[in-house]
């Protein structure tokens, strides 16, 4: 069902949405508008800022008047079409803390974080859905699709720039938990190889180790637990590159159970052998501020029942 408002509104910008660009601003504001009608209204003028025609990329100051013009919106909830109406409520089942700053969930594998790549939505399209009246939801990092755990989302714009602050100055701590083969020596406390992202012809995204054009790339490490010729280790990363966690496994012939990417065929195999249909990476646990107490946060999310499954599985052989 579609409704089209026929007046003008007038929205001042606030210390939340200061700093972002116009068309993610109207983005959020005109929900179920298609982007192409946003962006012909930006080219057409219709939209004013301080009743000055604007560019789609300006930014937005706080105190700013913005004029919205008449459109056609959609009046259906903000669901996506083709989502799986009973994964998206699941996400409410997966809040580990939120507080009028964060939203902090125990992402499930298989879920992207956002919609792309030939995917419609991803967990903070899901999480817009279900909080249609939230003023500001927007992720603070990222997760693999195949990776699960912890993953933070800021609910003000003042929470997301200070978290990213924290993460530029290295001050949060993120653990993950990892099954890889082999026996994980105790001595081998960190990693530091430099990575390079590669884009092959196939349109993938691989990553390897680049002494030459590779970015500075430190992860720390630490043996949990021996499972036969398997360990589970604590990884930590220190850098925040793209697969970073598992190119640094298998660069030292310690590949992660279940990884498609950089695991042989045969680790594959075994890997449902003993009942593991998915990556055996997870985000465990994080320690940070508050961005508005100060207060140190430390936030564990605890394995799923399948991952959980598979541990014990290999602790009684």
């Amino acid at each position: 069902m579609n409704t089209t408002n026929n007046s003008v509104r007038w929205v001042t910008v606030t210390d939340d949405d200061a700093g972002q660009r116009i068309d993610n601003f109207l983005k959020r504001q005109l929900k179920g508008v298609p982007k192409s009608l946003i962006y012909r209204i930006l080219r057409k003028g219709e939209v004013r800022v301080n009743k000055k025609r604007i560019k789609p990329d300006y930014k937005l100051l706080e105190k700013d008047e913005v004029r919205i013009p008449p459109v056609r919106v959609s009046t259906s909830e903000n669901l996506p079409a083709n989502a799986k109406l009973d994964k998206i409520s699941n996400l409410e089942h997966c809040i580990l803390f939120e507080d009028d700053y964060l939203l902090v969930i125990n992402k499930p594998s298989g879920f992207a974080v956002h919609g792309g790549s030939g995917l419609s939505f991803g967990v903070i399209e899901g999480l817009r859905a279900l909080r249609p009246d939230a003023r500001f939801l927007e992720l603070i990092h990222r997760l693999d699709r195949d990776t699960s755990g912890v993953l933070m989302i800021a609910k003000k714009r003042s929470a997301l720039r200070e978290m990213h602050r924290q993460l530029r100055e290295k001050t949060v701590q993120k653990d993950y938990l990892a099954l890889v083969y082999g026996q994980w020596e105790r001595s081998l406390k960190t990693v530091n190889a430099p990575l390079a992202k590669n884009l092959l012809s196939s349109g993938e995204r691989l990553v390897k180790v680049d002494e030459e054009q590779g970015k500075p790339s430190l992860t720390r490490y630490q043996l949990e637990r021996r499972l036969g010729e398997m360990s589970l280790v604590k990884a930590s990363p220190v850098t925040g590159r793209t697969h970073q966690i598992r190119v640094h496994c298998q660069y030292v012939g310690h590949e992660i159970a279940g990884d498609s990417k950089y695991a042989t065929h045969e680790q594959l195999e075994h890997s449902k052998s003993i009942g593991l249909n998915r990556l055996f990476l997870h985000a465990w646990q994080i320690r940070f501020e508050h961005p508005r107490t100060g207060d140190m946060m430390h936030l564990n999310a605890p394995l799923d029942a399948h991952l959980q499954q598979v541990i014990d599985r290999l602790a009684t052989d």
